[in-house]
């Protein structure tokens, strides 16, 4: 996909990868750096993508109720209120932890559901989800592959 559709394909698969669609994106990232697109244009559209994806979860988490959250996706209302709690005490730097895989998107829902600052919550995930992709390219680079 990444061959055929260049640049914009892994933007769509990074910003897919950070909604509640099951793949990974490294493996997409990695897949790019078989080609000859240089190293910062992939974190940079991969980032892009990955956050669109990812402030989708957090437009998600603010408009919606959460009676939604406990009826339509069975999360239990315990569970939303610890993961609440957590991101009260680290704030808007919990932004920086939505790359994380299986709490990425439920940090992002809660950041909305709280009505965080969605500017500052954008820039923080961005840069979380780029040093992400910087780190995987750069332990490719080191192993040799796709160098």
């Amino acid at each position: 996909m990444i061959k055929n559709l260049g640049l914009f394909g892994l933007f769509l698969a990074c910003m897919l990868s950070a909604t509640v669609v099951p793949f990974s994106s490294e493996a997409v990232v990695a897949a790019a750096a078989l080609l000859d697109y240089p190293r910062w244009l992939i974190v940079l559209v991969a980032s892009l993508g990955n956050t669109a994806g990812g402030m989708v979860s957090f437009l998600m988490g603010w408009l919606c109720r959460w009676e939604w959250f406990e009826r339509f996706f069975k999360v239990k209302r315990e569970k939303l209120e610890r993961l609440r709690d957590k991101i009260k005490r680290y704030g808007l730097s919990a932004a920086l932890l939505t790359w994380l895989p299986f709490v990425g998107d439920p940090i992002a829902i809660a950041m909305g559901l709280m009505r965080l600052n969605p500017w500052w919550t954008l820039l923080l995930m961005f840069i979380g989800k780029g040093m992400r992709y910087a780190v995987t390219l750069g332990l490719l680079s080191l192993t040799g592959w796709g160098a």
